[in-house]
């Protein structure tokens, strides 16, 4: 059963945030958690990817700041009060995003602070005051360091996709982070899957929770068609060309796992005829966000990624998604698979499989739970794409010189070397046959004998009888020395 916003507890401001945005029901994790947390309890909440985690949390701590408000200048007023944690960039610029929308009526202030760009623009949006900081770790112990955010007065911090900050290692950042904070605080865990260094998390940094499980640990959704294809190394870009043509898709992503390997397959499906970009963590942060602001526009057909796009991107209408690896931890293909079919909208989700990846496919049945059932894709028959060398010194798709001179002899056309136009040639029938085919003998003269014998033949030396055949003549290749004076 559906339940709609305007029977939740909010602040007129909250409420015309919301309706501008659009939204009008609230999902099932937005449902459960909302009320939990505008008690002001911790909670445990696990929901699939795609469900509006954000608004989960973004909303009820708004409105619990909203006591703090204050048209004041000095940032002293302003102090960090609420902190949202995150694993990648892209992802704490998205929930910053609509954190910022969602408060625009209010005067609570917010901001982000990410790696891989400059500090300062951040240091200065610090200095002003703002009650809510999202950041991701690295960042932000910088800031910790430099002084320029202090977290003495934090009341809630908010830990989104938590699997993944430790998947990274992000561990030892995230408790020297918390010890900064109060003791007394509320805190929340949101996370698509829920691993045992998660509850461990929990049970060291939680008190109470309440557990939200909107639906099973670690499941797909059920809007999204999902294939695994059995083919060869050497067939999975031809199988993601085939499919897009089968499924007429517009857009999607492609997941592989190494960084090496997302540059190399995103210029291969260029040069394919395919608008494709890459993000991956060797870009720069400028880079990755053009990037991904040129896929959002639909400027190009394909986004090549690593897993640091898997988690948490918000980019609606997406219709596919591509494993072109198998991914080496089983819990990121659930996440992978969800950046399609996102808001219950339906998407497809296809993995390439080889027959080195039966480990890795044996560790994705036992997280499903299910029998992953092998397809085999049927080929079409392709156009190549452009030029291509055939091996012979010339390209595919151009005449060689021989055909150009045949379709010139018959429009009666004849060039010089540099392109200027000449008296046209002779028709066929006035063509000479030596000049058509210099490598051809014509069949009378196959077996006459050479010109300088049948000159030997006709002048026999004097004094020899008319009866005596005279010595086979050959040819000699180096002229007989004279003799010595």
């Amino acid at each position: 059963m559906t339940q709609p916003y305007s029977t939740l507890a909010l602040a007129e401001p909250l409420k015309r945030a919301v309706a501008d945005m659009g939204y009008e029901t609230m999902t099932p994790i937005q449902a459960q958690a909302i009320p939990v947390v505008l008690a002001g309890q911790d909670v445990m909440g696990a929901a699939q990817t795609g469900t509006g985690k954000t608004a989960a949390f973004s909303l009820p701590l708004l409105q619990r700041l909203l006591k703090h408000e204050t048209a004041s200048v000095s940032p002293a007023r302003h102090p960090v009060r609420a902190l949202v944690l995150l694993p990648t960039r892209e992802l704490a610029v998205q929930v910053a995003d609509q954190v910022s929308q969602y408060a625009k009526y209010t005067q609570l202030r917010s901001t982000v602070v990410f790696g891989g760009m400059d500090m300062k623009p951040q240091t200065e949006a610090l200095r002003k005051g703002v009650e809510v900081l999202v950041a991701t770790p690295g960042r932000l112990l910088d800031h910790i360091e430099a002084k320029t955010a202090v977290l003495n007065q934090v009341e809630y911090v908010v830990l989104d996709e938590a699997d993944r900050m430790l998947d990274i290692g992000f561990l030892p950042d995230l408790q020297r982070i918390l010890s900064y904070l109060p003791k007394q605080r509320t805190t929340l865990l949101f996370s698509a899957t829920f691993s045992p260094e998660i509850k461990r998390l929990a049970a060291s940094y939680l008190q109470d929770p309440v557990l939200i499980e909107v639906a099973r640990p670690n499941a797909t959704a059920s809007t999204v068609e999902q294939h695994f294809y059995l083919l060869d190394e050497d067939d999975k870009r031809r199988a993601i060309r085939q499919v897009l043509r089968d499924k007429q898709l517009r857009q999607a992503f492609v997941f592989c796992n190494s960084k090496l390997g997302c540059a190399r397959l995103a210029r291969a499906l260029e040069r394919d005829g395919l608008k494709t970009t890459a993000l991956h963590g060797d870009k720069s942060q400028d880079e990755r966000l053009k990037s991904l602001d040129a896929f959002k526009r639909g400027d190009v057909d394909l986004l090549v990624a690593t897993d640091v796009a898997a988690r948490g991107l918000d980019i609606k209408d997406v219709p596919a998604v591509f494993n072109y690896d198998v991914p080496f931890n089983a819990e990121d293909y659930v996440h992978r698979i969800g950046r399609t079919g996102r808001a219950g909208a339906s998407g497809l989700a296809v993995t390439l499989v080889t027959r080195g990846d039966q480990r890795l496919m044996g560790e994705l049945e036992k997280l499903l739970k299910a029998k992953v059932e092998l397809e085999h894709l049927a080929f079409e028959e392709e156009k190549p794409h452009g030029r291509q060398n055939d091996g012979r010194r010339r390209w595919q798709g151009e005449e060689t010189g021989d055909a150009r001179d045949a379709a010139r002899r018959e429009r009666g056309e004849r060039r010089g070397s540099g392109g200027e136009r000449r008296a046209p040639l002779p028709s066929a029938t006035q063509a000479d046959p030596f000049f058509d085919r210099p490598y051809e003998t014509p069949a009378e003269a196959a077996d006459a004998p050479p010109a300088w014998e049948k000159s030997a033949r006709a002048a026999p030396r004097p004094g020899l009888s008319a009866n005596i055949k005279p010595k086979r003549k050959v040819a000699a290749l180096f002229k007989a020395s004279e003799p010595a004076a």
